[in-house]
């Protein structure tokens, strides 16, 4: 299982993150996360890489949504959150990039992350809150 989340800020931004490995998906973009470690829950492994991988503490929001990732068996599940404490740095490298829903086709995303760019996008649209903070 790979988790990951749609940090979105007090514009109703997204962040991104682009992959520098492996060299197939170098170059593409994806929501902050990665794989949930045996014995771990899902929202615990959330927050474990967004300390790791971006130096924040984050609040984890409403559920978005899931795809089958292209290795058999694995499968991505993403939430909406709100950063509660840093600033989202590219800890590992790569680039980090808030994107307005306008700018949500400007970046080349990864396969797996497409479906649910544009389930994204329509909640991005709707007033609804995406987290308590909202």
């Amino acid at each position: 299982m790979v988790v990951a989340v749609a940090l979105v800020d007090e514009a109703r931004r997204v962040l991104a993150a682009r992959r520098t490995s492996p060299p197939a998906y170098a170059g593409m973009w994806e929501f902050p996360g990665g794989k949930v470690e045996p014995g771990e829950g899902e929202l615990d492994a959330l927050a474990r890489e967004c300390r790791e991988e971006l130096d924040v503490e984050i609040e984890i929001g409403s559920f978005l949504g899931q795809a089958d990732l292209a290795s058999p068996g694995w499968r991505l599940r993403v939430w909406f959150g709100r950063v509660q404490a840093g600033t989202p740095r590219a800890v590992e490298g790569g680039e980090l990039r808030w994107l307005s829903v306008a700018e949500l086709d400007d970046v080349s995303w990864l396969p797996a992350d497409l479906p649910l760019v544009e389930a994204m996008r329509a909640r991005l649209l709707d007033p609804a809150p995406l987290t308590a903070g909202d």
